[in-house]
């Protein structure tokens, strides 16, 4: 605003304005427009409002494609208000004659349902308001990772910097969501656990606050929902509530033949561009026809979204049961992922496997760490408190039930301030809870699974008066120097 101000007053008077009189003009500006103006929602991209969605084409004419559920046009005076932060870059005109088969030339994907997954993903990211999955990328070197996600990021959402590094904290995230529509990071080794936590609030929607810079109570808020993309050689989404918002897509390699030069590559695509614009677009004024009309069978998570990619299904040439289909076989993957990732769930499948077991979170763990070798005993994310087991066991708790096992937490007490573990088939549920009526109610650790060598019953230990038994942390676990706690203490934390 002040080199606009500056611009204009030397065109009028061909010399700049004083530094006293800019900033009087630029202080009454401020006041004028806080207290005596309208305020307007301001919009990075893309925006919705009475059924229609808003596509900044950030181009010096500044025009934006209007979508409605009749179809798409280009207008220039739209009734939202947009802001171009730095980085930004123009998008094409779309052109009508169009189809997204084209797209499929400059993607790198495995079969049809992954392409049905990309199309998915590239939709959702065209709709203003989230849930958005996050589309994570794996393969081998030279599989074409980062060039598929360029292609979708110069399709939807061109930025100088197409693909970034992994960040450092969570506000460099933040930051980039709320000056950018789309959020993408390029050839991630890892994914730490804040970032993972940090994608999850991206997904779904979440808030950070920060101290401002110069200030010591100014708050400054960064609050966004946005697409993400992820690539990397390695399964790097492996914690199962980010698992549970992604798009699990394993690249093929490419072979020697199929190989293109760079430049000509992207002189296609950018010759392609308008056209594979214009049939997103088409896909999603058939999305914003049918989306109050869809009824899917069961809700999966992401429910928003495949609602919205169902509604889009016949201008994609799919039956209304095909995504759902292909989703919930990629949600099964995750599943397993999660279970693979985690050194805890082969223990409590293989104890599910022999019959149920039920007891405290400090006999569990005493079974768990007897049942398992050294190996996976020195792992960083095998628990060694109850209190931080009770945390893997309930982030565990939907990907186990997939495959048929439930943990439970049972509420009712074993004793003052403890609680029962619960750990079943799925099919065993009324058998199990007929023998748990029959029983004496104790919660006692000897089960058909999980073996407690040289442990009793804990009602026979508080007889013997061993009720103060204290379990150990040097702070050196892997468990962020949890406090040291009694068996009943860290129960209660459960």
């Amino acid at each position: 605003m002040r080199r606009w101000l500056v611009g204009r007053f030397y065109l009028m008077d061909d010399k700049p304005p004083s530094a006293q009189a800019l900033t009087d003009a630029l202080g009454a500006l401020e006041a004028k427009a806080q207290f005596g103006g309208r305020v307007h929602d301001v919009h990075v991209r893309l925006a919705g409002v009475e059924g229609a969605n808003y596509l900044d084409l950030a181009n010096p004419k500044w025009e934006v494609v209007e979508v409605t559920a009749r179809g798409w046009r280009l207008i220039t005076d739209p009734p939202v208000k947009f802001r171009r932060a730095k980085g930004m870059l123009p998008l094409p005109d779309p052109a009508v004659a169009g189809t997204l088969t084209e797209l499929r030339k400059f993607v790198n994907v495995r079969d049809d349902s992954q392409w049905t997954l990309l199309i998915a993903w590239a939709l959702a990211a065209l709709r203003p308001s989230g849930p958005y999955p996050v589309l994570n990328l794996t393969s081998e070197h030279g599989s074409g990772k980062t060039t598929t996600g360029e292609v979708l990021r110069r399709l939807i959402d061109p930025n100088s910097a197409m693909l970034r590094a992994e960040p450092r904290d969570v506000r460099d995230v933040m930051i980039a969501a709320t000056n950018s529509w789309m959020v993408a990071f390029d050839n991630l080794s890892e994914l730490q656990p804040w970032l993972s936590d940090c994608l999850c609030r991206l997904s779904t929607g979440g808030g950070f606050s920060t101290r401002e810079l110069y200030t010591d109570m100014d708050e400054m808020i960064f609050s966004a929902q946005r697409p993400a993309l992820l690539n990397g050689i390695e399964e790097i989404v492996t914690r199962g509530d980010l698992l549970d918002r992604s798009l699990l897509l394993d690249l093929p390699p490419i072979p020697e033949d199929r190989r293109r030069s760079t430049g000509e590559f992207w002189r296609s695509f950018d010759a392609a561009r308008p056209r594979l614009l214009g049939a997103l677009l088409e896909a999603v004024s058939m999305a914003l026809r049918r989306e109050r009309t869809i009824r899917l069978a069961k809700l999966p998570r992401m429910a928003d979204f495949a609602i919205w990619a169902t509604a889009a299904a016949p201008a994609l040439g799919w039956s209304d049961n095909h995504f759902v289909s292909i989703y919930t076989a990629n949600r099964e993957q995750a599943h397993e992922l999660a279970l693979d990732a985690s050194p805890v769930a082969a223990a409590l499948r293989a104890s599910a496997e022999r019959g149920d077991w039920s007891g405290t979170a400090a006999e569990l763990l005493e079974a768990l760490t007897a049942a398992a070798d050294d190996a996976t005993k020195r792992a960083r994310s095998w628990p060694t408190t109850p209190r931080y087991l009770g945390a893997v066991l309930r982030r565990l708790a939907p990907n186990l039930r997939s495959v048929g096992v439930t943990v439970e937490f049972d509420k009712r007490e074993l004793g003052a301030r403890r609680r029962r573990v619960v750990i079943r088939k799925a099919d065993q549920k009324v058998e199990a809870d007929q023998r748990s009526d029959r029983s004496d109610g104790s919660g006692a650790g000897l089960q058909d699974g999980l073996v407690f060598p040289g442990t009793m019953d804990r009602s026979r230990q508080n007889e013997a008066g061993n009720d103060g038994t204290t379990h150990r942390n040097n702070g050196n676990d892997g468990n962020d120097g949890a406090p040291v706690l009694s068996n009943d203490e860290e129960e209660a934390e459960l």
